[in-house]
């Protein structure tokens, strides 16, 4: 009889880096895949899941009136309890740092139901930034069963928490099992909008830049400057075009419309579709973002990073030449976008110091373990890197 494994998403990214783990326990003759939709950001996780033919098993419902995370947690908890109740899963899975991570681990703990953490061990050392980011993966990691760190770095972080060496396996990070999928498959744009801009930077062979920007931190004052910022280097560079996906926070999209609305060469879009993500990736010349994911998604592709933030928990990339911190200073990104769009600064392809790829199927191996089932994987070595990874 095979065992259940929820695997739980309420937000894009999450969507996309639970993906390959629901596709390498496809066919698994003793775990089964499921996908719990939260329903935190409505739309958004069907968007990411339909990049790789995936569908939520199950929808909770979440009504939300005022917006605010107490709100969110308050609705999801109940919700998250009586799911638990009703499936009696042999693992609960979640990802990252978001309001639904931190619900799904808490009513999987309450209930005794081993936690599994994906992406474990990211930190800053700051509670406020990025906030509540920060403060939810640190409280996440005290009821976990099972720590699914992306790298050394970072289960060396959960060491020093003095979190057990035997709950801690480092497997690289999903996003990169991902991006690789979906560059892969190179569907065709879905986007009109985007469709529209690729033709035009075709038949002008001009240069394209993307822009994130979605942060609680960088609301109000900070995003002001990043816009500006980002308006000033469509001014400054005649064969720059400039793509910024709104995030669906009805105050984040009202800023950048009105900031950046009427340039004949910025171009603010709906969410993209995964897939169609993959393809600004792939063909931006500069990023520009507060994201943690396109971090991670962008050196596969070789294209430089500005993290529009004052501190990363994926220094790893910064450590590695990929991406650059630049904070919200209006001079200091104009003076770094300049110069890597001046220079026309590429990266090495392939040397995504986040994975190798298949962090899936080391995923699934840690899986077997926390369920009860044989398993060839190794304990963790604290004085070897996993190889291929790093």
């Amino acid at each position: 009889m095979s065992k259940e494994v929820l695997l739980v998403a309420g937000t894009r990214p999450e969507a996309v880096k639970i993906a390959p783990v629901a596709i390498a326990l496809r066919g698994h003759p003793s775990l089964r895949p499921t996908i719990v939709h939260s329903g935190q950001h409505a739309g958004m996780v069907e968007q990411a899941l339909d990049a790789f033919d995936l569908v939520p098993d199950v929808r909770l419902d979440v009504p939300r009136q005022t917006g605010t995370q107490a709100e969110l947690v308050a609705n999801l908890l109940p919700e998250f309890d009586r799911l638990l109740t009703d499936r009696d899963p042999a693992v609960v899975l979640v990802q990252g740092d978001t309001t639904t991570t931190l619900a799904g681990a808490l009513a999987a703990f309450w209930r005794g139901i081993p936690v599994a953490h994906l992406e474990a061990g990211l930190r800053t050392g700051d509670l406020y930034g990025p906030f509540p980011e920060e403060g939810n993966r640190q409280m996440i990691s005290r009821i976990t069963s099972l720590h699914l760190a992306p790298t050394d770095d970072a289960a060396n972080a959960l060491e020093r928490e003095s979190l057990p060496d035997s709950d801690i396996v480092v497997t690289g990070n999903t996003v990169v099992d991902a991006v690789q999928r979906v560059a892969l498959a190179n569907p065709p744009a879905h986007d009109p909008e985007l469709a529209a801009l690729e033709r035009r930077l075709d038949a002008r062979g001009d240069r394209l830049v993307l822009l994130t920007v979605h942060r609680r931190e960088s609301w109000g004052r900070p995003l002001a400057r990043v816009l500006h910022a980002v308006r000033s280097i469509a001014d400054r560079h005649p064969d720059v075009h400039v793509l910024v996906p709104a995030h669906p926070n009805p105050e984040v999209r009202d800023q950048v419309r009105t900031e950046l609305g009427g340039h004949e060469r910025i171009v603010v879009t709906e969410p993209l579709d995964y897939s169609d993500l993959v393809r600004v990736l792939r063909r931006a010349a500069l990023v520009l973002t507060d994201s943690g994911g396109i971090q991670e998604e962008a050196p596969t592709f070789g294209v430089p990073v500005l993290v529009l933030r004052e501190t990363t928990e994926r220094m790893l990339a910064v450590d590695a030449g990929c991406a650059w911190l630049v904070g919200t200073d209006t001079t200091r990104i104009l003076a770094e976008a300049g110069w890597v769009l001046g220079s026309r600064l590429r990266l090495p392809l392939g040397r995504n110091p986040f994975g190798d790829g298949r962090a899936a199927v080391r995923v699934c191996a840690a899986l077997e373990r926390l369920a009860g089932l044989p398993t060839a994987l190794p304990r963790r070595d604290p004085h070897k890197s996993l190889a291929g990874v790093r």
